[in-house]
């Protein structure tokens, strides 16, 4: 009986830490009638789909409707004015679980569920920065699209000039034509090939920390990022960290 009492609370044990961590072990399951990942990119646009999900970050909520960063262990999915209300909406915290019925539509090269209601569903996973520095410039960086990933040792180029034509690190919005405040445009360059990268202002807003680090760049750092595999007329990462490259 006693060694039976001990397989018992074994196999107890395995199934909790099975649990244990980022919670990665409930991002396996999917219920029924919901598309794997893999399903769910052989979708055409247009289409409906059904994905469980889990928050990893949140954009912007506006009118009862919230725009997420979302992801489980196999790929990402950007969902954009989803049906929510400001109290479902506080409760959407990094790693909660909800099942998404929308439409998947594209939009200059991002890939996204528009037109979506959820639920909230029990399960928790929260994902670790992908490293994609060296699919960068290749046709498989898109593969990670909206994915939470890091850049390693990458070094920041001129992103325009200023009133008096000096080269500045930064610009307020794509153009430079906005202000303290608005989307951080700069450019970061690795291995010959130069790539716009974003502060996105919903996201990080000005006092956040990445936002005053973006703002205290020099042309010619060397920077290690994290941020969302975002999309626009290419790759156009949303950056949440930068730190100098260790």
């Amino acid at each position: 009986m006693k060694k039976l009492a001990l397989l018992l609370l074994a196999g107890a044990l395995a199934v909790l830490c099975a649990g244990c961590g980022n919670g990665s072990g409930d991002a396996d399951k999917k219920s029924e009638g919901v598309m794997t990942y893999e399903e769910y990119v052989a979708a055409d646009l247009e289409s409906q789909v059904v994905v469980e999900t889990y928050v990893q970050a949140k954009q912007a909520w506006w009118e009862d409707k919230a725009t997420l960063y979302t992801q489980d262990k196999d790929g990402a999915y950007f969902i954009y004015d989803m049906a929510c209300s400001e109290e479902d909406y506080e409760k959407l915290t990094q790693g909660t679980k909800i099942k998404v019925t929308g439409y998947k539509a594209e939009w200059s090269g991002e890939v996204e569920i528009i037109d979506a209601t959820f639920e909230i569903e029990d399960g928790k996973y929260v994902a670790e920065a992908k490293d994609v520095t060296s699919q960068l410039g290749s046709d498989d960086l898109i593969k990670s699209q909206n994915q939470f990933v890091s850049f390693k040792g990458m070094t920041v180029e001129a992103a325009g000039q200023d009133d008096a034509g000096n080269d500045v690190a930064y610009l307020y919005k794509w153009d430079g034509s906005g202000q303290d405040g608005d989307d951080l445009y700069f450019n970061v360059s690795k291995d010959g090939n130069t790539y716009t990268f974003t502060v996105e202002s919903y996201l990080c807003d000005k006092d956040t920390d990445v936002y005053v680090a973006v703002k205290a760049l020099n042309i010619g750092d060397t920077i290690d990022m994290e941020g969302f595999l975002y999309w626009y007329e290419g790759v156009n990462p949303h950056i949440t960290s930068v730190k100098a490259a260790k």
